[in-house]
């Protein structure tokens, strides 16, 4: 499975709210162009960026920050790692990193709490495969 990029979760959020390149560019401060370079990741934004970023697509700034520089994670000890603490459900719930990059809605953690009763789960991971598995049902429709 390809790791999720700062660029893929930028490109994602701004088709979920229906703008173009060029109305993030103006709430930003750049130009169109750049939002094409940042959605293909073949730029690193600044912070300023980022933070004007988070705010224009409504996205978590750390969460952004931890994806054009995924090394800080580790260094600062946000890798998620067994030391993360709380039940499988509880550390997927809490995870907002995961939820921007997948674009899990309210809606979908509504439905996945209603899993996570039923059993648990090896991973926060799994719940992902398991919305997977119910949107891919529900377009099929």
């Amino acid at each position: 499975m390809r790791a999720t990029t700062l660029g893929m979760v930028l490109q994602r959020r701004r088709r979920q709210l229906e703008i173009t390149q060029q109305q993030v560019a103006r709430g930003v401060g750049v130009r169109a162009n750049y939002v094409g370079y940042l959605e293909r990741d073949l730029r690193k934004p600044s912070t300023t960026v980022l933070v004007k970023l988070a705010k224009v697509l409504d996205l978590d700034r750390e969460e952004l920050f931890f994806l054009a520089h995924p090394q800080v994670r580790t260094v600062i000890g946000k890798d998620g790692g067994p030391d993360a603490g709380g039940s499988i459900w509880e550390r997927f719930r809490r995870d907002k990193r995961l939820h921007t990059r997948h674009g899990v809605t309210p809606k979908e953690l509504k439905v996945l709490a209603q899993v996570a009763s039923l059993g648990t789960a090896s991973a926060p991971r799994d719940y992902l495969f398991i919305l997977a598995a119910i949107r891919q049902a529900l377009q099929q429709q």
